[in-house]
């Protein structure tokens, strides 16, 4: 009988919440008292904070939330709220307008690539995104996770990690691509096609794999366009194999046919979603599948092609992703704040917030989509997102009121990562 209970708690047990031991009754108590506090949902001022160790003990209106021996961190003036999360980062990568991607993924080593994403990790941390997800290492091997083991034993400062090691691909589809046919140059990700698709998925998961990053389609059609790539059960072969470990799947889609598909084989995250119909979105509420729609890059990627915002018209492609993204938010599609930073510097997260409230979103929707929602997405709810006694005392002040002025999130006053300031700004 104990054989066959430790058994059934072994197949469980990817499925089952972390378990959250309270902090010892001696741990350290600091007392947070900012004007007001986003709590993950809602605003609420006048409102301190209490913690214990590396956990929220309670938050509330300052005159119940006890100080005594407590170490107090005063912060007038500003909102304190949850840790920020990045839905959709790459921290082996910096931005193309210092260095191609193709030269990147070829011509510099995982060595110093590593090195880079050490700066990235910390910066993203000091701007109070103390929770990413890291979608794909891009020719780096499984460093994403050798980084977060590296985070998690408190050798270098970073945010917790998610991470998808290499990413899969369609053989064929992916690049570095313009090179002589006779030789065989090394891919961005991890190729595979019908049955080795299994074996991939595995093997990512035993490199580390938290999620399993899939690439529905990319640009690889007749004339250089976007187009699908896996079929749809091999979309499907995926998201059961990742799922009998309990890994969810994501997937990069930029075409309507591509999102469909994806969607339904069941993964749960769709990256881009630029080429969005009003149909695959209301597919996309119906099934609960959230969208990490990455305007921060494409943006980015505009200004290093030549445009200036306010002094020129803005490029069809800008035209385009606000239309879709303003597609989503009327299909009612669940929006997780995820910017594919790395295209651009890192620490600049916020840009990503700063943009959907200015393509319609708003403000304390957009905090949400990186606080509460974001959590509730990585299923991470249990852990992270909310102001919330019992969870992780992850905390962002910010001067000012972001719930009316998302800007406001750029004057970053203090960064608590697990009951430890990281970051305090007189």
């Amino acid at each position: 009988m104990r054989r066959l209970s430790i058994c059934l708690a072994a197949l469980i047990s990817p499925f089952v919440p972390h378990a959250q031991a309270p902090p010892p009754r001696n741990a350290a108590v600091v007392v947070i008292r900012p004007a007001r506090v986003f709590d993950g949902t809602a605003a609420q001022e006048g409102w301190a904070v209490r913690v214990r160790g590396d956990r929220i003990e309670a938050a509330g209106p300052v005159a119940k939330i006890g100080a005594e021996g407590a170490t107090v961190i005063d912060l007038p003036g500003t909102s304190l709220m949850p840790g920020l999360i990045e839905g959709h980062s790459h921290v082996l990568l910096h931005p193309y307008n210092e260095t191609s991607w193709d030269d990147q993924v070829l011509k510099e080593s995982q060595g110093v690539r590593v090195t880079r994403a050490v700066n990235h990790l910390r910066a993203t941390l000091m701007a109070g995104f103390t929770t990413i997800r890291d979608l794909g290492t891009e020719g780096a091997g499984y460093a994403d996770a050798e980084l977060k083991q590296a985070v998690t034993a408190g050798i270098v400062p970073g945010p917790r990690m998610l991470v998808t090691t290499r990413a899969i691909v369609a053989t064929g589809s992916y690049g570095p691509k313009g090179y002589s046919l006779e030789w065989r140059v090394p891919q961005g990700a991890e190729e595979a096609d019908g049955e080795t698709l299994t074996r991939v998925v595995r093997d990512q998961i035993g490199h580390g794999a938290d999620w399993i990053k899939v690439y529905a389609d990319y640009r690889w059609g007749a004339g250089g366009e976007a187009a699908p790539t896996f079929s749809q059960n091999e979309l499907e072969l995926i998201v059961s194999t990742a799922r009998s470990s309990g890994r969810p799947v994501v997937a990069h889609a930029s075409t309507a046919e591509g999102m469909r598909r994806a969607v339904m084989a069941g993964v749960e995250t769709i990256e881009h979603g630029d080429g969005g119909t009003p149909e695959v979105f209301r597919l996309m509420a119906e099934r609960r599948v959230a969208l990490c729609p990455t305007l921060a890059a494409g943006d980015a990627i505009a200004h290093y092609g030549g445009w200036k915002k306010g002094e020129a018209n803005e490029p069809a492609a800008i035209t385009r992703k606000r239309a879709s993204f303003k597609a989503a938010l009327a299909a009612g599609v669940t929006i997780l704040s995820g910017s594919d930073v790395g295209v651009f510097t890192h620490g600049d997260n916020v840009r990503e917030l700063e943009l959907m409230v200015s393509y319609g979103m708003q403000p304390i929707a957009a905090l949400k989509s990186a606080t509460s929602t974001g959590a509730r997405v990585l299923h991470m709810e249990d852990r992270i997102g909310q102001i919330k006694e019992g969870l992780l005392a992850d905390l962002v002040a910010v001067d000012g009121d972001p719930t009316r002025d998302i800007s406001a999130m750029r004057k970053v006053r203090m960064v608590m990562k697990g009951g430890a300031v990281v970051r305090r700004v007189e």
